[in-house]
């Protein structure tokens, strides 16, 4: 990687980009986000959201540009405003029609599955641009974030939605803590905890 920096605003249609791509085919996100017929594909302004919410904190990283991006909720925070949550669940009623149900139905298990007795770190997404997979940009962005976090001293969390990820996270020390089925074809995602290590 030429450049790891914390992303801004500035970056925000890279990213989406980069986000929407590399989730295209997500075993739980690409059904989730499927246009429904006669519906406009919305997933970039859906990504959009999330990444609008992540970026109110310094915790949204971008490697070459978006080539590789990671986006982190620190302790005590949350992944939007009440108020971009009222906008997210505006635009999937309108994107997904008879599927939003379902959409919500997801993202409340996901919340139901999230441990909350140790404050911690939270990866909620690591993206890299399909024409750049392969090269271990995505893997080497994540360690250069857990070096930082390393330094405070702090566990973290992630939920893996396609298990052919969870042997990289696992190479990095994050550890399997449980699992939870999503609505769409009972597709399985493994949350995994990182116990807190010391940094230099």
């Amino acid at each position: 990687m030429s450049e790891v920096r914390v992303a801004t605003v500035g970056d925000i249609e890279l990213l989406v980009r980069t986000i929407t791509l590399a989730f295209e085919h997500d075993p739980v996100w690409s059904p989730a986000m499927a246009p429904t017929e006669g519906r406009s594909d919305r997933r970039p302004d859906i990504w959009r959201c999330y990444l609008l919410g992540a970026l109110r904190y310094p915790w949204t990283w971008t490697a070459d540009d978006a080539t590789a991006a990671s986006v982190w909720v620190p302790p005590g925070g949350t992944e939007m405003s009440s108020e971009q949550e009222d906008g997210l669940d505006a635009l999937i009623d309108v994107a997904l029609g008879a599927r939003a149900d379902d959409y919500h139905e997801t993202m409340a298990r996901f919340d139901a599955a999230h441990p909350r007795s140790e404050p911690h770190y939270y990866l909620s997404l690591l993206a890299t641009h399909p024409e750049h997979r392969g090269h271990g940009i995505g893997m080497a962005l994540l360690a250069a974030n857990l070096a930082v976090i390393d330094r405070t001293g702090m566990p973290a969390y992630l939920e893996s939605t396609n298990p052919a990820n969870d042997r990289r996270y696992a190479s990095v020390g994050f550890e399997r803590h449980g699992s939870f089925v999503v609505p769409y074809e009972d597709r399985v995602v493994t949350t995994m905890w990182r116990p807190p290590r010391s940094g230099s």
